[in-house]
């Protein structure tokens, strides 16, 4: 949720309505989708290549870190699908379009906020190895956050304006005057701590005129929040007379926060209050009207969910006002994050939507290579039909099943159908999708992916997923993809297992720090600023990651039947598009992997998988890369670059030029005709 300009008028009152903590020795209840936004945002992140999640993931570790140091032991509760009611559409649509705004001004070169599109994955990931606690809520978790705080009696940690206004007992400290990374001692002592503002609201309610603070969640939908639509209001806001107090050079947005207070504290209660607003609306719509806000108002009471049992015992059942039927194992995986909402949304609504990177505009989206893929896990979804009564199951054809996607067209979102897949008898009940044999799992997993089995065998199994969502992504020729995009890709897959290797317990296996030379040359790579993106270099990356998303979810929907990746190495935007720019210019593979045998072993296994799915001609880089590899006139130009490619780039024939790439060793290719 979130109430419009309130955030920024409590914190021009900071020393009115907030007392400085020293935090430490206790429990936190943190907003997950709060905190990886925050910690994405404001630790000076590469956004625009698609996600540094090396980075990111160093940023997250340091912050539970400067936690544990102080003794404060964090539960971090993340916010799951869309409600049942789904009243929050027409509010994920705006943000939505504010997206693709953002990330088109990103893609040319301006600023911008747009959050890589696994990191909420990776931020699971990070949380898993540090062993911190944390669930994910069936839908918006701010009030199991709250109930939870006020179970524990501890603070909040969040972003969200709505904690202000909920009645928390030990207080709601915003992120942005948390100081992690600034941690001070207790005098005289050892003990750290963190230096924190804690907003009060009774110190708000004193400020204007001891207000009943039973008030608030009607100023909160007064004033407009994610679930009430603002016109609703505005024939009221624009008949009463609201007192403003003292002048003020801000905006409307803090004219409306100010005089809605002033103008509420003159009331007893909100039934009086309500009744007020009322009066100064037609009759007929009045009915209509009373419902809608004391609905919204309801939204700031305890929550029925006990997220103590969940922390406590592992347990954690969904209210009854949300279970919609679904089968056991699904509301587990869900409350542990081994589903993402994706997957909620699809079951619950038949509607997802897909978000925006930083990719080519002009381009279809690019979530269009992975359709096949989230037809197939629609094809699993479809047969678990939930019962509500706001979602007219019954009323849609029996074939093909649909369901929506919110997708981007051009710079605005779109609506489209999508049919699921029909998948085998044995496939199509979803409470017994676990007890289908691991080899079952897996075939659908590869043939979704168009991989067999037997060219993955000599990927280590930490890497079998992202090769095989690879080898699903060369297939398709609407990604486009090049030779040194592929080999880019597979070089930055490189960082997982050379990190591993230099922080090992087994130093021998570096011989003689070859590993730790890669590391460092490639962190080099990945340092160097780029003067300006390559659209279809990153929209050709954008495509890949949704690939890995979907083929991600397809995984765990079907239990893992290959093991989850570790994304926090996998990937490296600003790695991966620099390596691009130095293939097409001076450096090779080889030239880079030779001092370290192992991960040129590991290169050459990756891409001879991938490789044996590929086209047999890809599209060759253009301009000043093939003026450099370009030989004499009318003679191939031979490179035998590690992971096997041998490239037969130019020759003339009738006056025009002809442009091949053969994929093999050198000596496979030492019997070839002769080109002429």
């Amino acid at each position: 949720m979130g109430i419009r300009g309130l955030m920024s008028f409590v914190e021009d009152h900071i020393n009115e309505f907030f007392t400085d903590l020293k935090l430490r020795d206790t429990k936190i209840i943190i907003d997950g989708y709060a905190l990886f936004h925050r910690l994405c945002f404001s630790s000076n992140l590469e956004l625009r290549y698609g996600g540094d999640y090396d980075s990111f993931t160093d940023v997250v570790e340091k912050f539970f870190e400067s936690l544990f140091a102080c003794k404060i032991c964090p539960y971090v509760v993340l916010d799951g699908g869309c409600d049942i009611s789904d009243k929050k559409l027409n509010t994920l649509k705006d943000r939505a379009r504010e997206k693709i705004q953002m990330a088109h001004s990103l893609s040319v070169g301006g600023g911008g906020y747009v959050c890589p599109l696994l990191i909420r994955e990776v931020f699971i990931q990070v949380l898993i190895k540090l062993r911190v606690r944390f669930v994910q809520c069936f839908s918006e978790a701010d009030r199991d956050i709250m109930t939870l705080a006020n179970h524990w009696n501890c603070p909040v940690l969040s972003s969200d304006s709505d904690f202000c206004i909920f009645d928390l007992k030990s207080g709601f400290c915003p992120l942005n005057s948390f100081q992690w990374r600034n941690m001070n001692t207790i005098k005289g002592t050892r003990d750290c701590y963190i230096p924190a503002k804690c907003f009060s609201l009774d110190a708000l309610c004193c400020h204007f005129g001891n207000m009943n603070k039973v008030l608030l969640p009607l100023f909160a939908v007064l004033c407009g929040n994610d679930h009430v639509n603002l016109p609703v209001v505005e024939t009221f806001l624009s008949k009463v007379c609201l007192p403003l107090g003292a002048p003020s050079s801000k905006g409307r947005r803090h004219h409306r926060v100010l005089g809605l207070l002033n103008w509420l504290s003159r009331f007893v209660d909100p039934t009086e209050a309500l009744d007020n607003v009322l009066k100064h609306l037609p009759k007929k719509s009045r009915g209509t009207v009373k419902k809608l806000l004391c609905g919204s108002m309801g939204e700031y009471l305890q929550s029925q969910g006990r997220l103590q049992d969940f922390f406590q015992h592992g347990a954690y059942s969904c209210p009854d006002t949300w279970n919609p039927g679904l089968p056991p194992w699904v509301l587990a995986a869900l409350a542990r994050g081994q589903l993402s909402p994706f997957i909620s949304d699809a079951l619950v609504l038949r509607r997802t939507i897909l978000h925006t990177q930083v990719e080519n505009m002009q381009r279809p989206n690019a979530h269009r290579i992975s359709l096949p893929i989230r037809q197939v896990i629609y094809g699993l979804l479809v047969n678990t039909p939930p019962h509500l009564g706001n979602v007219a199951w019954d009323a849609l054809p029996p074939q093909p099943p649909a369901f929506s996607e919110v997708e981007r067209i051009n710079k605005n979102i779109k609506t489209s159908i999508v049919d699921a897949v029909e998948l085998p008898k044995d496939h199509s009940d979803l409470s017994k999708l676990t007890e289908l044999s691991l080899a079952r799992r897996q075939i659908l997993l590869l043939e979704t992916l168009k991989v067999k089995q037997s060219i993955l065998d000599p990927i280590p199994a930490a890497l079998k997923l992202p090769i095989a969502v690879s080898c699903y992504w060369v297939q398709h020729t609407e990604a486009k993809a090049e030779l040194h995009h592929l080999q880019a890709l597979l070089l930055g897959m490189l960082m997982g297992p050379l990190h591993a290797m230099i922080n090992g317990p087994d130093e021998e296996a570096l011989q003689g720090g070859g590993a730790e030379m890669l590391y460092e040359e490639l962190q080099r790579v990945k340092a160097q600023p780029g003067l300006r993106l390559d659209l279809d270099t990153a929209h050709v990356f954008c495509q890949w990651q949704c690939c890995l998303q979907m083929g991600l979810y397809l995984n765990q929907l079907l239990s893992t039947p290959l093991p989850e990746p570790d994304l926090t190495r996998l990937y490296s935007g600003s790695l991966v598009h620099g390596l691009c720019r130095q293939l097409l210019t001076s450096a090779s593979v080889e030239s880079l992997l030779h001092v370290c045998p192992e991960a040129q072993q590991l290169y050459e296994h990756m891409f001879s998988a991938t490789r044996s799915c590929a086209p047999a001609e890809l599209v060759l880089p253009k301009g000043k890369s093939k003026k450099r590899r370009q030989k004499k006139r009318g003679t191939p130009w031979l490179e035998n670059r590690v992971g096997t490619t041998l490239n037969a780039r130019s020759w003339h024939e009738g006056g025009n030029r002809f442009e091949l790439l053969m994929v093999g060793t050198l000596e496979e290719h030492m019997e070839a005709p002769e080109l002429e």
